[in-house]
């Protein structure tokens, strides 16, 4: 059975006879999991593995685990500070700024591969524009290319690892002021005014980026619909102009920034037909029965694949991760970033 374009999410810490179900079906990819969703390392490791076992190949098990205010799994995990703070840090020691990048891509990825998990929506590589409140102190920095320096050895720590990195929120949610999870959210900007927006996104590209996340964002100088519904920005920009041939992932289309697009299984539809290889639906179990009907015979070979590139690999036993040297360093390099205050990053 292959991997189909549908993850969702769960209700509690196991999973019920529902859920079960719609996981059995090929047109499910996997699920993505919350805070709801975690009591203990040794509950969230037997969840994973069920999940796991459901199907052959094994479903996709994804977090948004980015730190600092999306971090999903706290107790007994690593304390996580904003991606701001690498930011920060580069403005007085660049060079430290990069070490702390590639430890903080590592032990966020190795913590979670040690209980089975396969991806995490991560890094954000919005600029700070200090316009987009939901964004915040999960931008790196102000400058692009600070942001594509700090992002690639992010994405080289969870790569090593054995994790893939989403980039996110493509095109961007920096210049957008409405939280696109509550309102409809608009930046007014052309393309050409874009450039450094994009200019991560170029980078990360180039050096083999494996998944992107879309923004619920409309950009009206350049498309009027949402970029995650938009086949003008997934087709011609972020596969052609770009180059990329990673995954694509919708950001949650039971946000109201994807409303536009009418009920939740004209979204899904909208969606994958824009070119997306893999949507997200949260926090409406009572729309997976009506998006699976609406989904029936949909097919997507070379999504599939891509998706597939996704799972992860190897990963050490919790305890061997927490005995090696190489924790103690990157765990001890995150506890100083999280302990140093919060400044303004130089625009």
């Amino acid at each position: 059975m292959t991997l189909g374009p549908l993850m969702i999410d769960l209700k509690g810490t196991s999973l019920d006879a529902d859920e079960r179900r719609w996981l059995e079906s090929p047109l499910i990819c996997g699920v993505i999991l919350f805070t709801r969703n975690f009591e203990s390392r040794a509950q969230l490791a037997e969840l994973v593995a069920d999940i796991h076992a459901v199907r052959q190949p094994p479903l996709l098990v994804a977090v948004d685990h980015e730190g600092g205010r999306v971090q999903r799994f706290r107790d007994g995990f690593s304390p996580l500070p904003p991606l701001r703070m690498l930011g920060h840090l580069y403005d007085e020691d660049s060079g430290a700024a990069l070490r702390a990048a590639t430890h903080f891509g590592w032990l966020m990825a190795a913590e979670l591969r040690s209980v089975g998990i396969d991806v995490s929506f991560t890094p954000v590589v919005e600029r700070d524009l200090g316009l987009s409140a939901v964004i915040g102190d999960r931008a790196l920095h102000p400058d692009a290319h600070v942001v594509a320096r700090l992002a690639l050895r992010f994405a080289s720590g969870a790569r090593r690892a054995g994790m893939a990195v989403t980039a996110k929120h493509f095109p961007t949610h920096a210049g957008a002021r409405s939280d696109s999870h509550t309102e409809f959210a608009v930046d007014r900007r052309g393309l050409a005014e874009l450039e450094d927006d994009l200019y991560p996104y170029r980078r990360l590209v180039d050096a083999g980026l494996q998944a992107v996340m879309m923004a619920h964002v409309s950009f009206p100088a350049v498309d009027p619909a949402p970029a995650s519904l938009s086949r003008w920005w997934i087709t011609e920009q972020l596969r052609g102009a770009l180059g990329f041939s990673g995954a694509v992932i919708s950001d949650d289309l039971s946000m109201v920034g994807a409303a536009v697009a009418g009920p939740v299984p004209e979204r899904v539809r909208r969606a994958l037909d824009a070119g997306c290889d893999m949507v997200l639906l949260c926090n409406a179990p009572g729309e997976v029965p009506a998006v699976l009907e609406a989904l029936t015979g949909y097919l997507n070979p070379s999504g599939q694949l891509r998706l597939a590139r996704l799972h992860g690999r190897g990963g050490d036993s919790w305890q061997g991760l927490h005995e090696s040297a190489e924790w103690a360093g990157a765990s001890a390099t995150l506890a100083a970033l999280s302990a140093r205050p919060e400044l303004t990053l130089r625009g």
